[in-house]
């Protein structure tokens, strides 16, 4: 198992100056790496061939480069094997349909980290104080906030330099021990249908609200407008660009903080999460609420519970989303919703929930079915109704019942009324 720990640095000013140092030798050379392969020929062998010949070069560049021998020699060769990876990632994207170009030269401002892989860096005390130990470098001293797990081995670590200024250092950790086994059985399971008002319902009716970020944003606002009004290049400037980083920093962390203790809550409590597989790009791209889409990060929360799941041995289930919001959880007729209808109330056997909850337990019915989880032959074909129906086991919830209209045929919207909101249409005074 591998994992990654990310502490953060406290260096000096010599140090600052070291780090940016070794940083710009990394980034040239990366630069001069790539001039390097786009003289290469595609016939001249596979990808990591190509980029091996130019990992060999090292020894004959320290001999006229001046500085290039002051940096780890592990360094140098991660920061030339990072074009194969690039490459690799570009390829995938491309994959997914995202239109991609070419490699470039990386200018100061976009290169930011090197890496020290398998040798040249430990963790010590000194001074009372832990240290990160990095080999023609200096010992940086290092806020270990959490202690890394005895039976851990670091394999790397990763320097990289924050916009605002701050230096992280990130380890990839190698655990000794094999990620637990989902159960077969599955008892304790959950369906999560994600939202913007609220970012997550699930079946044991727990509704979490979505992070109030309206003050950091109109800080940043500010702080961006403010930014506009100085001279670029400017000292002026630059301190101004660093609070608007801090601004973009500021919202990240809370935003993945939230993210990550919702993810592992779901993940340690339950042995089955079903979730949306959402088109969050498509989502994006589309001209309504698209910001809203972006600030929810629903992607980010998805892959923090998929990999958070398989640690702590849940089964994580991405099921498909379409018609999970108009599908009523207890016969299945398909009910036609606009937005701000927030009642879900089922005309063919009239089973009445919230939309948010009708739609998780869908999601979970989903996402047993694709693990093949069935439901017992025993179970009572008594229809659920109300807020007790909506927390009793799945075996008990999807079981036939006789219903007004066939299973796979839509009802109109006219039929769903909220309570408590203006119909759809207003009738003339003394009609009823």
């Amino acid at each position: 198992m591998y994992y990654a720990y990310k502490y953060r640095l406290k260096p000096s000013d010599a140090h600052r100056e070291e780090l940016d140092r070794h940083r710009d030798i990394c980034r040239q050379l990366y630069n001069h790496a790539l001039y390097r392969f786009n003289q290469i020929p595609e016939d001249a062998g596979t990808l990591n061939q190509r980029v091996r010949s130019i990992r060999d070069e090292l020894p004959g560049l320290k001999g006229w480069w001046d500085g290039l021998s002051d940096v780890y020699s592990t360094v140098l060769q991660t920061t030339v094997m990072r074009i194969e990876q690039n490459i690799t990632s570009l390829g995938k994207l491309k994959q997914n349909g995202y239109g991609v170009g070419q490699l470039k030269w990386k200018p100061p401002r976009e290169f930011r980290s090197f890496t020290y892989s398998q040798s040249g860096f430990k963790l010590d005390k000194k001074g009372g104080q832990t240290v990160l130990c990095l080999s023609k470098l200096a010992d940086i001293p290092i806020r270990l906030h959490r202690a890394i797990p005895d039976d851990a081995t670091l394999k790397q670590v990763t320097l990289k330099k924050e916009p605002t200024g701050e230096w992280f250092a990130t380890f990839g950790v190698e655990m000794d021990r094999e990620p637990p086994e989902p159960p077969e059985n599955p008892e304790r399971c959950a369906g999560i249908d994600v939202g913007i008002l609220t970012y997550a319902h699930d079946t044991d009716g727990m509704a979490v609200g979505s992070l109030d970020l309206s003050n950091e944003r109109e800080r940043l606002e500010r702080e961006q407008r403010k930014l506009s009004r100085k001279q670029h290049g400017s000292n002026n400037y630059e301190k101004q660009r660093r609070r608007v980083a801090e601004c973009h920093a500021d919202l990240r962390r809370k935003r993945r903080d939230f993210l990550h203790k919702l993810s592992n809550y779901y993940a340690r409590e339950y042995d089955l999460v079903a979730v949306e597989d959402l088109n969050v790009k498509g989502m994006v791209e589309s001209p309504s609420n698209s910001r809203n889409t972006a600030s929810a990060a629903w992607r980010t929360f998805l892959s923090l519970l998929e990999y958070k799941c398989e640690r702590e041995g849940t089964h994580s289930v991405a099921v498909n989303p379409r018609g999970t919001t108009k599908e009523c959880a207890s016969c299945g007729v398909s009910t036609e919703k606009p937005l701000w209808v927030r009642e879900h109330s089922c005309p063919a056997c009239g089973f009445e929930a919230d939309r948010d909850a009708n739609a998780a337990w869908n999601i979970l019915s989903r996402g047993l079915e694709d693990i093949g989880v069935g439901y017992s032959e025993s179970t009572s074909s008594e229809t659920l109704r109300g807020s007790d129906g909506l927390r009793k086991s799945l075996r008990d919830f999807r079981t036939p019942v006789e219903t007004a209209l066939p299973v796979d045929t839509p009802v109109s919207a006219k039929r769903v009324v909220e309570a408590g909101s203006p119909p759809l249409k207003r009738e003339p005074s003394g009609e009823r």
